[in-house]
């Protein structure tokens, strides 16, 4: 049975709340960098679109799974207890050793990269000026943060606006503001559209409604957990939805799929199509910002989740020091950021960047959240007895195809994925023989 101590919050948020919410955290800077990737691995606009709509169902079908573990488990440690819960202690050491070194470090690698592109667009300092910019973010927001000092709510509230604002102004500019004749040869400018695999298109995507999984944890305190929380998420999956399909359109409208794939900084091209220099330096600041922004809220709640990760397993104690002077888990950032670095270092070898960290991920990211999915089957065999305030629609149809979509992705993301997928699975599978030696270390305290 649960434990009374894990007892649902207050429940005070409605089906607007969940909708809100949820379009704050899913709505990242990643959008401004992804819609040329998914243009480059598909083979017409329609396509294209269609990726991004296929996007969409499977994060409502993700985020309805995720709502049941939530609300049965409402535990801070996600993902790490529900496995603890359903697998055992072996496979949560492996996703807290993923998270540490691949999940959440690559993410923050690939936002600073988000900030190190746009930032180029506005002062260039050089052929690696991405990476120079991306490694001054990631280890200027950890010194921040290691030294207490943390962004406002008003502040983080003000920056999703900005993101929103700027895909309203790329969706005016593209289908209201850019020249005919501009439109034209940007899809001439490049004989053919993308050129690899829908797979491939279709993790880019997915990166972009990242998020939902984390926005499945306000189940917690949702006033009617069956219909407002289900309203919401698919309230506020729809509406993103929505927003992606008409920003994309606008691309496509104002570059052509070609001139889209060929862009490095799509959201300023089509904005310097529209208005010139002036349009682009200003999407550029709107995207510097919202990068920023995600960045240092990935380092914060990174950071803490390594913490916990230290206070839980005595293999990685040295995590879980707390600063009593600046309130900040000290260790754990130092750690993530250097990681996160040396991340960085590895996007300017490959010259890729952003993409190189999203080959890193992927697999690996695919990886546990199907397994979570697995969890589920698992946890209402096993613990039938636990009260599920929400259960799944359509049980057990909706979590298997939420499971074949993962398995989809993971054949996705390694068989398309360069270099970055083997070094990203490879460090998981250094994972291993520290599992065996933590375990090796607890049979012999024990015994």
């Amino acid at each position: 049975m649960n434990d009374p101590s894990q007892a649902r919050l207050a429940s005070s948020l409605s089906t607007v709340d969940v909708v809100a919410l949820t379009v704050g955290v899913v709505i990242g800077a990643s959008v401004f960098e992804t819609p040329a990737l998914v243009a480059g691995n598909t083979g017409s606009g329609w396509a294209a679109l269609l990726a991004w709509t296929l996007g969409g169902g499977v994060s409502i079908v993700g985020a309805l799974c995720y709502a049941e573990l939530t609300t049965a488990y409402p535990h801070a440690g996600g993902d790490y207890f529900y496995f603890r819960r359903a697998f055992g202690d072996w496979l949560a050491f492996l996703f807290a050793w993923a998270r540490l070194v691949v999940i959440q470090t690559g993410s923050i690698a690939l936002l600073a990269f988000v900030f190190g592109d746009y930032a180029t667009e506005l002062w260039p300092i050089g052929a690696y000026s991405p990476s120079i910019y991306a490694a001054l973010a990631v280890a200027g927001l950890t010194l921040l943060n290691a030294l207490g000092v943390r962004q406002g709510k008003h502040a983080q509230r003000g920056l999703t606006v900005a993101t929103i604002v700027g895909l309203l102004l790329l969706i005016g500019a593209g289908l209201f503001l850019v020249p005919e004749s501009a439109g034209q040869a940007a899809a001439t400018g490049a004989s053919e559209g993308g050129g690899g695999s829908f797979g491939m298109a279709m993790v880019f995507v997915l990166l972009t409604y990242g998020g939902w999984n984390e926005a499945a944890y306000l189940s917690a305190e949702v006033r009617d957990l069956r219909h407002d929380m289900t309203r919401g998420l698919l309230g506020s999956l729809g509406l993103i939805t929505g927003l992606y399909l008409l920003v994309n359109w606008a691309y496509l409208q104002g570059l052509g799929l070609a001139g889209m794939a060929g862009s490095e900084v799509v959201a300023a091209d089509l904005m310097r199509a529209a208005l010139g220099e002036p349009g682009a330096k200003l999407i550029s600041l709107l995207v510097v910002a919202a990068a920023l922004s995600s960045t240092n809220a990935t380092i914060f709640t990174g950071a803490r989740t390594s913490f916990a990760l230290g206070r839980d397993v005595r293999f990685f104690r040295f995590l879980g020091r707390w600063d009593a002077d600046t309130k900040t888990p000290a260790n754990a950032l130092f750690v993530q950021g250097a990681v996160a670095l040396g991340l960085v270092g590895v996007g300017a070898w490959t010259r890729q960047g952003f993409e190189a960290m999203v080959d890193y991920t992927a697999p690996v990211f695919w990886l546990f959240f199907g397994l979570a999915g697995a969890a589920l089957f698992v946890l209402r065999r096993i613990e039938p007895e636990t009260d599920r305030p929400f259960r799944v629609p359509l049980y057990p149809a909706v979590p298997l195809l939420f499971c074949a979509a993962c398995l989809y992705m993971l054949w996705s993301s390694v068989a398309y994925a360069g270099t970055g997928a083997l070094l990203g699975v490879g460090v998981l599978l250094a994972g291993i023989p520290l599992l065996a030696l933590r375990t090796a270390r607890s049979q012999e305290a024990s015994s």
